[in-house]
């Protein structure tokens, strides 16, 4: 009975901590909703803002969030995946791997306001590449190195050994038993960490506000400055010139977000029915 008793009060402690979170999740997301929704239109979305107001649309920040954000994709994944790799395939388990894996889990635990000031301090000044869309990819990248990396390494690993096994019986390297069967066996694992690691970048604000400047225009070159919509919806809210645009921001910011993680999802959802 005691056991019982103790089991029904534990099921019922879970039971609301997760109302909470999706209470507050759900309430976060009615209040954006019903202050930003009035906002969206085709011409909020394509147009640039103007005046002293803010006036207009946010097209150029949508523009520089998606160029940024897949800049940082386009640096990190290869040198994410490759690393992952070795650990998992090549590297010899001791201290030095440890080593690895653990100044991965240290930088995923660095702040991003810390990440930003590094970018600032290395991209911009010391290397002198100023405040562009390049600084802020390199700084995102550093962001999302160690969770491309750790899920790669995981979706590696995941692999079946007799897969490995049956690759070198039909006579094929290492090299060759890693590129054309475990990668693409790992590759939709692999594919949904890269995805929400980039939907984290999109939603960062600190590391792009010190590394990529306040420029309201379209970038074209990767040494070009821009606003990213985190950066305009921080400046549109703190300075409160514009509020419903500031509210329309996020509500379009909210749902680039969720898109990446459901398309995480149905990643997961589509290699689990294979």
């Amino acid at each position: 009975m005691e056991k019982r008793i103790a089991n029904n009060i534990a099921v019922g402690v879970l039971w609301v901590a997760a109302g909470i979170t999706v209470a507050v999740l759900g309430a976060i997301i009615l209040y954006v909703l019903v202050n930003g929704v009035r906002v969206l239109s085709p011409e909020f979305i394509v147009t640039r803002p103007h005046g002293v107001n803010a006036e207009g649309g946010i097209g150029p920040t949508i523009v520089s969030t998606m160029y940024v954000t897949g800049l940082a994709m386009l640096i990190c994944a290869p040198v994410a995946v490759l690393a992952a790799v070795y650990l998992a395939e090549y590297a010899h388990q001791g201290r030095v791997v440890n080593v690895i894996r653990f100044a991965a889990d240290s930088l995923a635990s660095v702040p991003s306001i810390v990440m930003g000031l590094f970018g600032f301090a290395l991209f911009v000044e010391a290397m002198g590449i100023g405040l562009s869309m390049l600084s802020a990819a390199l700084a995102l990248a550093l962001l999302m190195l160690p969770i491309v990396m750790r899920a790669t390494e995981e979706a590696i690993r995941a692999v079946p050994r007799y897969i490995r096994w049956g690759s070198y019986g039909m006579g094929a390297t290492k090299w060759q038993t890693v590129s054309r069967v475990v990668l693409p066996a790992a590759a939709p694992r692999i594919i949904t960490g890269i995805v929400l690691a980039t939907g984290r970048a999109v939603g960062e604000t600190a590391v792009v506000f010190y590394t990529m400047g306040q420029a309201i225009n379209i970038p074209i070159t990767p040494l070009d400055s821009g606003r990213p919509m985190t950066v305009h919806l921080y400046l549109l809210a703190v300075d409160g010139i514009n509020l419903p645009a500031a509210y329309g921001t996020a509500l379009l910011l909210m749902i680039m977000i969720l898109g990446f993680n459901l398309s995480a999802r149905w990643i997961l959802k589509r290699y689990r029915k294979v």
